[in-house]
């Protein structure tokens, strides 16, 4: 049999003799565009089946919101879903006065509500009833789901949307001769969207927040983590925002939240399937060129302060111990940014890793344990994480200390030249699967032109990968993984009479 070091030896050939020609060749056929509004679109050919993936990428998350209003960069994610004046409506005259009776009502219960504890419950409730009957009124004019059912009527698969702290996506797949049918619905709802059921989906992120936070003791561990990792930088809250301010927010605020945010110049389109450039860029002039420019978007100063000293948290629940380690990291544009890559390669991903090597082979004191390079986009400086599940009958403590044990490791030990070549490998294999799927390869270019100004940065991450050193892993291990940079939270059992 081969040795474990010569198959890693004879991949990496294999790779080199193909894989730079594959991309670049790859690379040279996107096409991109800047239309007058300040849209970008990224068209790239490929013919292998008669399929397109279509993916808008809008430079907004929940680093954008305000205070009383967070929560706001997922609620709209959820709204765009709802449709337009053309699509979702019975009667969009008779919907639009409808839809005002439910601002007006929802308007006097808030302003009845602010009164805190001199509010009358009588009057509350009153007003909430007159609430609740002009959302059933206003819910007669809606056509449910109108524009799911004609991307599934034409073809489409894969119709969903994300919202991280500095990204919303939205993305889906159609038969190529539908390209037309997706220039037309998707300029529509970033062009007309109309925000109904506006008061019933609040309801539904609400149920949703309850579900991944206030349910899921590790919801709420990471809520608090990142509450206290940050105490200027609003990458600090929770991407599902508090309960408090959904509870409050109004349709206006999200409206004005759209015109602010979801601007031309905020979003890239990227295509990739079987379509002709030429032919796709028309109809891009024709369909998202009726969108006008807005204003640009105002920058974020704000600049969170280097720690004075390690932070900790404890969240106590009777599930299994668990704990997280945060350390601030540089952002996404950092000339360090590859070099965490491939430390969270060496500690964190999958069952070849270190920490899982050591803390559930070895030692046995976990039964899941990683790492995540960013938990965000990275468009501003952010956390890099360690976590790990205690096992049966074993501690956060046991888990945490055995982390750093492992860190103190790739701080002191070089990696061998055999573990450096198996992460430059991998990386090149994960680069390639990325590539094989038309989906994924659309949203890698929408998110590296969004957050780099520039798609072909995609194709660059490997080469960055490819020249870090076993000295570099040193040296930014030292750098950024200190006590003092970090903030710890664990998961441990209530206290005996709690």
């Amino acid at each position: 049999m081969l040795s474990v070091s010569l198959c890693l030896v004879l991949t990496l050939v294999f790779f080199s003799l193909g894989y730079s020609q594959g991309y670049l060749e790859l690379e040279k056929k996107v096409v991109k565009k800047v239309l007058p509004n300040g849209l970008t679109v990224l068209v790239l050919e490929r013919h292998t089946a008669p399929v397109v993936s279509f993916v808008t990428w809008a430079d907004v998350g929940a680093v954008d919101e305000q205070r009383g209003i967070t929560g706001m960069a997922h609620l709209f994610e959820h709204m765009a879903f709802k449709g337009t004046q053309t699509v979702g409506t019975k009667d969009i005259d008779a919907e639009t006065v409808a839809m005002n009776k439910e601002d007006e009502t929802f308007e006097a219960w808030l302003q009845e509500y602010r009164k805190g504890s001199l509010a009358d419950s009588a009057r509350l409730a009153e007003l909430k009833q007159a609430h609740k009957e002009a959302v059933e009124e206003a819910r007669k004019y809606v056509v449910s789901n109108e524009l799911g059912e004609a991307i599934e009527l034409a073809g489409g698969t894969g119709l969903n949307a994300g919202t991280g702290l500095d990204l919303t996506v939205y993305y889906y797949n159609l038969p190529s001769n539908k390209a037309e049918l997706w220039m037309s619905l998707e300029s529509e709802r970033f062009l007309h969207p109309v925000l109904r059921e506006f008061y019933t989906e609040k309801d539904v992120v609400m149920e949703e927040r309850r579900m991944r936070i206030e349910s899921q003791p590790v919801g709420k561990l990471i809520e608090e983590l990142l509450a206290a990792a940050f105490k200027a930088h609003p990458y600090g809250v929770h991407t599902l925002g508090h309960m408090s301010d959904l509870m409050t927010i109004k349709r206006g605020e999200a409206v004005d939240f759209f015109k602010t945010h979801y601007t031309p110049q905020n979003l890239v389109i990227a295509i990739v399937g079987d379509v002709k450039a030429a032919d796709v860029l028309e109809l891009v002039d024709t369909y998202w060129g009726r969108i006008p420019a807005g204003p640009a978007s105002e920058p974020l100063d704000t600049v969170e302060p280097s720690q004075l000293g390690q932070k900790r948290i404890e969240v106590e629940d009777r599930m299994q111990p668990f704990v997280a380690i945060a350390y601030h990291r540089p952002d996404a544009l950092d000339k360090d940014a590859a070099v965490l890559d491939a430390i969270t390669d060496v500690l964190g991903e999958g069952r070849t890793c270190r920490l899982y090597k050591s803390l559930v082979k070895e030692k046995k004191i976990a039964i899941q344990t990683g790492a995540i390079s960013s938990l965000s986009l990275g468009k501003y400086p952010g956390l890099f994480l360690f976590y790990s599940f205690a096992a049966q009958g074993h501690g956060s403590d046991e888990n945490e200390e055995a982390i750093y044990a492992e860190i103190e490791r790739l701080k002191n030990e070089p990696l061998t030249a055999e573990e450096l070549t198996a992460v430059k490998t991998r990386a090149k294999v994960n680069f390639l699967r990325e590539l094989d799927s038309n989906s994924g390869l659309a949203q890698q270019l929408a998110a590296n032109e969004t957050l780099f100004g520039d798609y072909r940065k995609m194709f660059r991450h490997v080469d960055e990968i490819e020249a870090v050193t076993t000295a570099d892993i040193q040296r930014v291990a030292k750098e950024f993984f200190s006590r003092r940079n970090r903030t710890v939270a664990v998961i441990v059992p209530p206290e005996e009479g709690d």
